[in-house]
């Protein structure tokens, strides 16, 4: 799997018991996909259409780091299917810990909104 970021839990991350608020993650896994098939596509031209379940497995505190890593699943005419994984990188003892992942789909898009077909 290929690094694709590292995020920061902040307070302003938190939510009202004191861990990451979910939609943080799911719009740091959004972001984080997006760029991966931007670089699969060669475009910057890419929409999020599917994000499948996401089951939360460990909170995650002010101060910790979030890697996501990330994985072509499936290459289509206009998509491509990324599988993402959130782990929680623990600086001292060099160890991360899997939060959350989830499989994304997104679509290629030429300037008018319209699928694109995905050159190789």
């Amino acid at each position: 799997m290929k690094l694709i970021s590292t995020n920061i839990c902040k307070t302003s991350d938190i939510g009202v018991n004191e861990n990451l608020f979910g939609g943080r993650m799911l719009s740091w896994l959004d972001e984080a996909g997006g760029i991966m098939a931007s670089d699969v596509c060669r475009s910057s031209n890419v929409i999020t259409l599917k994000m499948d379940e996401v089951l939360f497995l460990r909170p995650v505190k002010v101060k910790e780091q979030i890697r996501i890593y990330g994985k072509v699943d499936k290459i289509g005419n206009t998509s491509v299917s990324l599988y993402l994984e959130a782990r929680r990188n623990c600086v001292e003892e060099e160890s991360e810990d899997l939060v959350c992942s989830t499989k994304m789909i997104f679509v290629h898009i030429d300037r008018s909104g319209k699928p694109k077909r995905i050159v190789n």
